[in-house]
């Protein structure tokens, strides 16, 4: 599954962070003598599923060019590397943001954009982009990039993932009070009981997976528009439309690494795990260019 794995796990980890050091310092009292305060605990919720989400956001460029092995060119030492950096210049602005950094990486064909802010993203392609596709597909695939950049989808996406966290932190507790009272009759002025801890621990696990699905209906559904927003850019759909058919004929990027897969051009997943691929099938894409003609 194309998912952001380093994305979600720098997620989770924040947010375990969080839950232990909330309830070292008394902050998680949401369970009373009276019963479960649902104000509290939506409060602590938020708290600590936003945490976890806007610190990944925060470390996602350098964490991307510590686990590709991205090299930013900071001054081009070749004609491969000059026309690179002056193609993103000119498309992003075009797109009316500031010149991101570009980078390359060893790998299989793909290309990813990430970063925490419009104005200071990073774009990197790989060899096998460059070596595989002609100047056109790789602006292509660059404009796509770029669009990716303008859309605020890093942003949007760390939004997404806080709101889902949020919920999945609020609803497994709300479900883990319930189970605990119903079922091991746990009376309030005890405290959580084992039954509570377990339940809650599976419910974060279940409640996660669906909110997983949302999260991924999000990125592919980003994903068309960074293919239109390749065509704004370039004047036509063309360009991307070659690009993407010859993606479809490449073979798949093994290389890029799982946690920036979805902030990948080249993408998809079988039908078995549809619900929660980060890009739609390369047909559909092409199909969407197509019809916007």
């Amino acid at each position: 599954m194309k998912r952001i794995f380093l994305f979600i796990a720098t997620n989770l980890a924040v947010m375990l962070v969080m839950s232990v050091v909330l309830s070292l310092l008394g902050v998680n009292r949401y369970l009373t003598g009276s019963g479960l305060n649902l104000g509290s605990l939506m409060a602590y919720s938020l708290v600590v599923g936003f945490t976890g989400a806007i610190i990944s956001l925060l470390m996602s460029k350098p964490m991307a060019k510590w686990s590709t092995g991205a090299h930013v060119i900071e001054s081009p030492s070749s004609s491969t590397e000059l026309w690179l950096v002056d193609t993103v210049k000119r498309l992003s602005d075009r797109a009316g943001i500031a010149m991101p950094e570009v980078a390359i990486y060893e790998g299989e064909p793909n290309a990813f954009a990430t970063g925490a802010f419009k104005n200071s993203a990073l774009v990197a392609v790989s060899t096998g982009l460059l070596e595989g596709m002609t100047k056109d597909e790789v602006e292509a695939v660059l404009g796509h990039e770029i669009a990716h950049v303008a859309n605020g989808d890093m942003v949007t996406l760390t939004l997404i993932q806080g709101v889902v966290n949020t919920f999945v932190v609020f609803l497994a507790r709300v479900v883990g009070y319930l189970i605990d009272k119903a079922v091991f009759r746990n009376s309030d002025d005890r405290g959580p009981g084992i039954g509570y801890m377990v339940t809650v621990f599976v419910c974060e696990i279940l409640f996660g997976i669906l909110a997983s699905i949302i999260v991924a209906w999000f990125s592919r559904y980003r994903e068309f528009r960074a293919d239109a927003g390749s065509a704004k850019l370039l004047g036509s759909p063309q360009p991307m439309v070659k690009a993407l058919a010859r993606l479809g004929g490449l073979e798949p990027a093994d290389t890029l690494p799982q946690n920036f897969r979805s902030f990948g051009i080249n993408g998809g997943g079988s039908s078995f795990a549809a619900l929660f691929s980060s890009h739609p099938p390369i047909e559909q894409r092409i199909a969407a260019l197509r019809s916007a003609q």
